[in-house]
């Protein structure tokens, strides 16, 4: 979905913050590389910024569950931002801050906002997976219905 947002510019698949140098999808799914699958992404301040970005993330993914999302269980899939600037930091967690003090989730949130660490791009198969297989059992019943959520929800981001 991010793709569709006005300003990004690039959207990578890749895996952060674990300690194996240039794992593979198969070595990540483990558990035991200490990666996450994350979105890479690069984007035009003067189009999008980074707190209308993380406000798609908070849409679309469940800050809430711990080493999860949905049916997808082990620490890959933890809840995390990851930073490369003070700046970007600084906004995270004034977004989380906020967030908590709202109680929009209804339970304690979970996500890490950690420096971007050991980034490595995915395989190539990963990237752009969704708009490549979009009858893939995944897409239709977990994606699918995360991007419509997103167009629904965020019209006035989109390319147009």
């Amino acid at each position: 979905m991010y793709k569709e947002v006005r300003g990004v510019t690039d959207v990578e698949s890749g895996y952060s913050n674990g300690e194996t140098d240039r794992p593979t999808y198969e070595q990540v799914c483990t558990g035991r590389t200490g990666h996450n699958e994350v979105v890479k992404l690069t984007y035009d301040p003067a189009q999008v910024n980074l707190r209308q970005l993380l406000e798609i993330f908070f849409v679309v993914h469940d800050p809430t569950q711990l080493n999860r999302q949905g049916n997808d269980v082990g620490t890959q899939y933890r809840s995390g931002i990851y930073y490369t600037t003070p700046e970007q930091k600084e906004v995270a967690e004034a977004m989380l801050r906020s967030i908590e003090q709202e109680k929009l989730f209804g339970r304690p949130l979970v996500t890490e906002v950690l420096p971007l660490a050991n980034y490595s791009p995915a395989e190539e198969y990963h990237q752009d997976f969704f708009e490549k297989n979009p009858t893939q059992g995944y897409c239709l019943a977990v994606a699918a219905p995360k991007v419509a959520k997103f167009r629904k929800t965020f019209t006035e981001l989109t390319r147009r």
